[in-house]
């Protein structure tokens, strides 16, 4: 495989890779899965940081880890209890997906979350960027981890563009290769994301307190603004998220099974709400109970 082309000068590179490792030494938010980088710690943060702020996350995060401190207390207990802590931070299908990983771990690595990155990617629920997150932050691999803040810094930096492409390129993968430092990649890849969460941030940058505003190419060409493909904007009120999402909170909020009669009152569109909790029921995220009732899964 041939590696891509530097993007910058040496000594640039250089400048660039010190300069931000120095910046994330003294401005990176204490965060505890940053105190803690045990590996399990590490894969539940990855697993609710998706495409969920780090201020919904902390809460949930904190009484999960003392409820189930390793994968082998997550595992010995229901996926309807991993459902139920996952609360209000939406896409509850990843507590489902962390429950059957933490099955997983236990059936297959020991109780121990494995370092090596086919065997985290063959786990339920993790993706590239998840199994390179957590072989980074947890073991100290040397991968590419490109989120949303991260692709948001080198496109600005490196391409001189305002935003990335909708969707992850193969050269814009081969440009965070070609961004790699040599030692220390998984500091480098924390770094980029907190410098893109504080400083570089999509609305409002802060390029005057950014450590490497003088190398940053969009920062050159004049702040041009992005002229690519319109990105998605998610709707809430009146979805069959929202639907799916008070379904559920009725069901979280009771010891035991659910009357349909019951069900039926927080939602008016019968339609939707019968789609919906169908689609429940799909999802594995609730189970029917006799002829009328509904509960989390057992």
């Amino acid at each position: 495989m041939t590696r891509a082309a530097a993007p910058f000068p040496v000594a640039d590179l250089v400048r660039l890779h010190e300069r931000v490792l120095e910046w994330f030494d003294v401005a990176q938010r204490d965060l505890p899965w940053r105190r803690d980088a045990s590996p399990w710690a590490v894969m539940v943060s990855e697993f609710m940081l998706q495409q969920t702020p780090v201020s919904r996350v902390l809460p949930v995060y904190e009484s999960w880890l003392q409820r189930w401190p390793s994968p082998a207390a997550l595992a010995a207990d229901s996926p309807g209890e991993a459902v139920r802590a996952w609360g209000r931070l939406g896409y509850p299908r990843r507590a489902l997906r962390l429950h059957a990983a933490a099955v997983a771990i236990v059936a297959h690595h020991g109780g121990e979350v494995p370092p090596a990155l086919d065997d985290l990617l063959a786990l339920p629920g993790v993706g590239s960027y998840t199994a390179a997150a957590i072989s980074s932050f947890a073991f100290a691999g040397r991968h590419v981890v490109l989120d949303t803040n991260v692709r948001r810094v080198f496109a600005r930096i490196a391409e001189g563009e305002q935003l990335p492409a909708t969707s992850v390129t193969s050269a814009e993968r081969g440009l965070a290769t070609a961004l790699l430092p040599a030692t220390e990649a998984h500091r480098w890849a924390a770094a980029t994301m907190e410098l893109g969460a504080l400083i570089c941030t999509a609305r409002s940058p802060r390029c005057t307190e950014c450590p490497v505003a003088d190398l940053c190419r969009w920062r050159a060409a004049g702040y041009p603004e992005y002229d690519g493909a319109r990105r998605p904007t998610q709707s809430w009120d009146g979805t069959d998220r929202q639907c799916r999402g008070r379904l559920l909170a009725v069901l979280r909020d009771s010891a035991g099974p659910v009357a349909k009669p019951q069900l039926d009152l927080v939602w008016p569109d019968a339609v939707q709400r019968e789609r919906a909790l169908d689609g429940l029921v799909a999802d594995g995220l609730v189970e029917p109970v006799g002829d009328d009732s509904f509960a989390l899964p057992g």
